[in-house]
């Protein structure tokens, strides 16, 4: 799992926040230009020195003011009623100044929220978005022509184009958007094949092996149940353990792989693997096998183990090993670090993994060849429904904790681990 990067300060600010910001500076410097700031040789036709004179301009440009705020509060939640308001305040502030055209700049706060309409919405809510600040633009300079009012250049044409280019800006952040979450789609779908295919080789290997114990105690068991009782029974508890871990790991991995439409975002890979036979599978106890693989490697790995060491179910032994060894690799191959802290704790209901290192903090266990290395470790912990994190260290290093539940055991279970 990378550490979260802070998104930069702009993208932070939400667009509603962006259009009033646009809209205020617009509305505000003209208020303070030519009514507050003294009279000057200059002067404007848009902005008379007597436009907010009469009490009810002052309403209609204070209205005008609430409709925008109330726009822009509400433009991430309901996009359509807010945009309408923005456009009603736009056009309320106009006729407070008595103008029969809108400035360029009172407008550009239609075109962010345009822009961000287009961005979120479908295709057709913006151009229905679009077409109606356009039909505003019209109206204005058809209310001008009819008039005869219409004298220079008129700033309806340039508008529209802005009007155009927002909308252009929010479609294609909308189709970068939709491509990325079909990307994302498409590789979440292989994924989740690959690791169908994955969790069929480690059942093959898991099951191969406890059908094998059971084929050789039941025959034991066979042989002996006159002359050696005991003997027997022994073996039939044994054979009954390994039937009961065998029946709980594939109920779990089977009801993991029902789970077709789970929102996978990529797939752990085993290299390497040895043919399935009926040698004991990988484990918690080949670790300092591990660790010394490691040390030789040039990253010196510690094993700490805490709490009452016991046998776990085949899963999650060779689950947790897994867990240990990508840690591992990844912080001899990426982190820079020359020591590594390996800590299994053995508590009442779980185990509890994690693996530390003081390297550069780097480990994202990406490695140059599949990148999937922590989403691996991630899901082969969400089959056995535990709980996984990873991440830079705040004192430097990168850190994998993981947390997996241990089945309660039944009666005749213990008796068979006591045996």
């Amino acid at each position: 799992m990378s550490a979260s990067v802070s998104s930069p300060l702009l993208k932070r600010i939400p667009p509603g926040l962006w259009t009033a910001l646009a809209w205020f500076a617009a509305a505000v410097e003209p208020i303070v230009e030519y009514v507050v700031m003294p009279p000057r040789p200059t002067h404007s036709l848009n902005f008379p020195r007597d436009g907010l004179d009469s009490l009810g301009a002052r309403a209609l440009l204070a209205l005008a003011f609430v409709l925008v705020l109330a726009g822009s509060a509400a433009l991430r939640r309901s996009t359509t009623p807010a945009y309408a308001l923005v456009i009603a305040g736009t056009v309320a502030s106009t006729v407070a100044w008595r103008q029969d055209e809108i400035p360029p700049l009172q407008f550009l706060a239609v075109d962010v929220a345009l822009c961000y309409i287009a961005a979120i919405r479908s295709r057709r809510s913006s151009l229905t978005a679009a077409s109606g600040a356009l039909g505003v633009l019209t109206c204005y300079f058809m209310m001008r022509l009819l008039m005869g009012h219409d004298s220079g250049i008129a700033p309806e044409p340039f508008l529209a184009l802005t009007v155009v280019i927002a909308w252009l800006i929010g479609n294609s952040v909308h189709q970068a958007r939709a491509h990325t979450e079909e990307l994302y789609a498409r590789a979440a779908a292989q994924a989740v094949t690959a690791e169908r295919l994955r969790i069929a080789r480690e059942m093959h290997d898991t099951v191969a092996h406890s059908i094998g114990i059971i084929a050789l105690q039941a025959g034991a068991a066979a042989r002996v149940v006159e002359t050696q009782p005991a003997r027997a029974r022994e073996a039939m508890l044994t054979v009954e353990k390994a039937g009961r871990e065998t029946l709980s790991g594939l109920r779990r991995m089977l009801g993991a792989l029902r789970q077709a439409d789970q929102n996978q975002e990529g797939t752990g890979q085993d290299h390497g693997r040895a043919p399935a036979s009926l040698h004991p599978a990988l484990g918690l106890a080949d670790v300092e096998r591990l660790a010394a693989t490691a040390t030789a490697a040039g990253v010196r790995v510690e094993v700490r183990r805490q709490g009452k060491h016991r046998p776990l179910p085949a899963d999650i032994d060779l689950a947790a090993f897994r867990i240990v060894q990508e840690s591992v690799t990844n912080a001899v191959r990426h982190s820079g670090a020359d020591s590594c802290l390996v800590r299994l704790e053995y508590r009442a209901d779980e185990l509890a993994v994690e693996v530390s290192d003081r390297g550069k903090g780097g480990g994202t266990g990406t490695g140059t060849d599949t990148g999937y290395g922590l989403i691996g470790m991630r899901e082969r912990t969400a089959l056995l429904r535990g709980d996984f994190t990873a991440g830079p260290r705040p004192g430097g290093g990168f850190l994998v904790a993981v947390r997996l539940p241990i089945p309660t055991m039944t009666e005749a279970e213990e008796k068979a681990r006591a045996i």
